[in-house]
């Protein structure tokens, strides 16, 4: 049996749900970096406005930034895996550490989902005016 295993197999579960997490926020950055090309398209078919060059950049560069967070969510949880498993088999205790890199990264998608809500309420409003 191995030593403490119970504590690694949960040290795995938890590198698994954020390797999953990462995998949804890059699914949804290209979700939103494309979803202008979806518009375009139907503006042509539909007698719709064609989406403006500042929601295409707004899109773009906001899809591409949740494409680079996810990416990076998986090297964090890659270097935080491999950490927590020397900390497990460490025979002293040892204090846990990234609660600041953890709160960046949960600030960043909150800012991030908060510009795109701005963004959606903006266009809906004017779209209305």
């Amino acid at each position: 049996m191995i030593d403490r295993y119970s504590d690694h197999a949960a040290n795995e579960r938890t590198f698994l749900a954020w390797i999953r997490t990462a995998i949804a926020v890059m699914a949804f950055g290209f979700l939103v970096e494309k979803f202008d090309f979806f518009l375009e398209v139907a503006a042509r078919s539909l007698p719709a406005r064609a989406p403006s060059e500042a929601g295409r950049l707004v899109g773009d560069f906001t899809g591409l930034l949740l494409i680079v967070l996810g990416g990076g969510m998986m090297v964090i949880a890659t270097l935080r895996f491999l950490q927590t498993r020397k900390d497990i088999d460490a025979a002293e205790v040892r204090p846990a550490k990234g609660k600041r890199l953890d709160l960046a990264v949960v600030l960043l998608l909150i800012g991030l989902g908060g510009t795109l809500f701005a963004y959606l309420v903006y266009t809906v409003l004017h779209g209305m005016g």
